[in-house]
């Protein structure tokens, strides 16, 4: 019995329209459905399972074409086409940062932090794995800038607490800045959070070791 892939590829792979400029396509959600805008022909198209709303009756995988960043826009944009949104400023942050400029870095990271922070999380995930505006924190931290570094971390502290990270660079930030009061009554708490899991992991030793010279 043959399985149906997708009704593109199952009778074979044909060749795409060289003159193809782009279209409008909605996923098929019953609720929230999103409506992305295609501003250009497709590099190339892939088959992939990994997404339901958009695959056709009787289809076993979706059919995904993929265009440059810039020619994509979500024309309804839902709750994860922003967040995909916020991940594609989050990388471009690091990579502006790798290539040394510096302030177009922090800027980008800066406007990933603020619109993640205006984002409401699914009630069906746990969050992000790297929030935006810890990750600002680590930037500015690595870039010299102890003191807004610190701001972030707490900042982020605040809306997302006890995260391992949020406390090892608000402890970095507060040495940074000489204040040892502050860095170790943080570090105390993250040693106090990992009690008893005898992880060795450098910053955790580090911040054993802190605590107990100061």
């Amino acid at each position: 019995m043959s399985v149906g892939i997708h009704p593109a590829v199952d009778k074979g792979v044909k060749p795409g329209d060289p003159k193809f400029s782009g279209g409008t396509l909605k996923c098929k959600c019953a609720e929230s459905p999103v409506t992305v805008t295609i501003k250009s022909n497709v590099a190339f198209n892939h088959v992939c399972g990994c997404t339901r709303c958009w695959k056709p009756a009787g289809a076993t995988f979706s059919l995904v074409a993929v265009v440059p960043r810039d020619k994509l826009m979500a024309a309804k944009v839902g709750y994860w086409p922003s967040i995909v949104d916020i991940q594609y400023q989050i990388a471009t942050a690091w990579q502006l940062y790798a290539e040394g400029k510096y302030d177009d870095a922090l800027k980008a990271m800066s406007a990933a932090a603020d619109a993640e922070d205006k984002t409401e999380k699914s009630p069906v995930t746990p969050g992000p794995l790297a929030p935006a505006r810890e990750l600002y924190g680590y930037m500015l931290l690595d870039h010299g800038m102890a003191k807004e570094a610190l701001a972030a971390f707490e900042a982020t502290m605040a809306k997302e607490p006890n995260r391992f990270n949020g406390f090892v660079g608000a402890a970095m930030a507060a040495q940074a800045l000489g204040d040892k009061a502050k860095a170790k009554a943080t570090y105390k708490k993250l040693v106090e959070l990992t009690g008893g899991t005898g992880s060795e992991r450098p910053t955790l030793t580090a911040a054993r070791a802190f605590v107990a010279s100061n």
